[in-house]
């Protein structure tokens, strides 16, 4: 039996993955759906390097050579992005669009996650 959209159902791990990243004030400055934008496109490129089967110690620096459009500040979730993929069969993401699912799931969970981030910041007793 074929396993239905498997490496999209994992994507909420890779969601939780990156929250700690999302503390830099430059990102809060970002819309909702900017924000979500660019972080679905670090993982497209990270699906995409996978793909590609560019070497996992490599995949960073191909990445960043290519000169990505989004904000520099969404790169720092590239190495955390990069094991949660290349922890995947590159069957399983065959016909996913984890960069549209991601997303998808952060517009889904942006209140969640934002409360996350600034539990995050605050200062623990």
């Amino acid at each position: 039996m074929k396993r239905i959209f498997p490496a999209g159902l994992r994507i909420s791990a890779a969601v939780a993955l990156v929250v700690p990243l999302m503390s830099a004030p430059a990102l809060a400055q970002d819309s909702k759906e900017d924000s979500c934008r660019y972080q679905g496109e670090v993982m497209s490129a990270v699906q995409d390097a996978r793909r590609k089967r560019v070497k996992e110690e490599n995949v960073e620096a191909r990445i960043l050579d290519s000169e990505p459009e989004w904000p520099e500040q969404y790169s720092k979730a590239i190495p955390q992005l990069v094991k949660h993929v290349y922890a995947q069969k590159r069957s399983d993401l065959r016909g996913v669009d984890l960069g549209a699912v991601f997303e998808e799931q952060c517009l889904a969970n942006w209140d969640q996650i934002q409360q996350l981030r600034n539990d995050l910041q605050q200062p623990s007793n």
